[in-house]
């Protein structure tokens, strides 16, 4: 087993031992399970990911592809735009969610949010500068 499937596979169960908290990196930290196909594969992945929840709209979180400030998006988030849909395990709550990749002048002002709250995705933009632009992806729940 290869090192990140084995730390994505020790949290997956920690997440789901104990109603979607986990210790070590995301102590305290808003963290979802994200659900999808593989887009070539067609196999189901589950891959965990800090969110941000929406200020109003209780149904809408959003989810940052960083990739731990890394130069390419994760699959995970080639696999969710190319289907538009997927699933999130939320807590105890497990839900299908449309997919809706956020651009623009919104999607900064929600990475900035993300950044704000929590320094580390200030960090992953710093590293990312002129390599890419991490993007930002609103799961709403369908």
């Amino acid at each position: 087993m290869s090192e990140p499937h084995d730390w994505n596979a020790k949290t997956i169960a920690e997440f789901r031992a104990n109603e979607g908290r986990v210790g070590r990196v995301f102590e305290g930290a808003p963290l979802v399970l994200l659900h999808h196909r593989g887009r070539k594969s067609g196999r189901e992945y589950v891959n965990p990911a800090m969110y941000l929840p929406h200020d109003t709209e209780p149904d809408i979180v959003y989810v940052f592809a960083t990739t731990g400030g890394g130069p390419t998006n994760p699959d995970w988030y080639r696999n969710l735009t190319a289907s538009g849909v997927g699933a999130v395990e939320r807590g105890t709550d497990t839900y299908n969610v449309t997919v809706r990749d956020v651009h623009g002048a919104e999607r900064d002002r929600i990475y900035a949010e993300q950044a704000r709250r929590y320094p580390g995705f200030a960090d992953y933009e710093r590293r990312t500068a002129g390599v890419r632009t991490i993007p930002v992806l609103e799961l709403r729940r369908a």
